[in-house]
């Protein structure tokens, strides 16, 4: 048997901030809140790790004193369900994310960073 991706978890500097801003993109709720972490995940499968088969994982944003200080190994790609592409960046950077130059070029896909990049 294989194991199943239930969580990811962020290090970040305001985990309520960040907790909303990806609320907001993923239409996810807030799960489980305390001072130092929030977990978020989906409200149409509230029982994810408990549920067998693949289950959209939750993320936990927990408050670390260091600030980032390298370029990110993982990231996060999400896609419009039920509008434009042009239409999502535009909500996204809305809500607070920001354009990022990652050496992308001339591409059908865009970069951009959650309000702590």
């Amino acid at each position: 048997m294989a194991s199943k991706f239930t969580e990811l978890a962020v290090d970040c500097a305001d985990p309520r901030a960040l907790a909303r801003f990806w609320c907001a993109v993923l239409d996810y709720e807030v799960q489980e809140e305390q001072d130092e972490f929030i977990t978020i995940g989906s409200p149409a499968v509230p029982e994810g790790r408990k549920r067998p088969g693949p289950v959209p994982p939750t993320l936990t944003f927990a408050r670390v004193p260091e600030g980032k200080t390298v370029k990110n190994r993982l990231h996060i790609d999400v896609n419009a369900t039920d509008r434009e592409q042009h239409e999502e960046v535009q909500r996204l950077l809305d809500l607070g994310a920001r354009y990022a130059d990652v050496g992308q070029g001339d591409e059908s896909w865009v970069v951009l960073t959650d309000p702590e990049g």
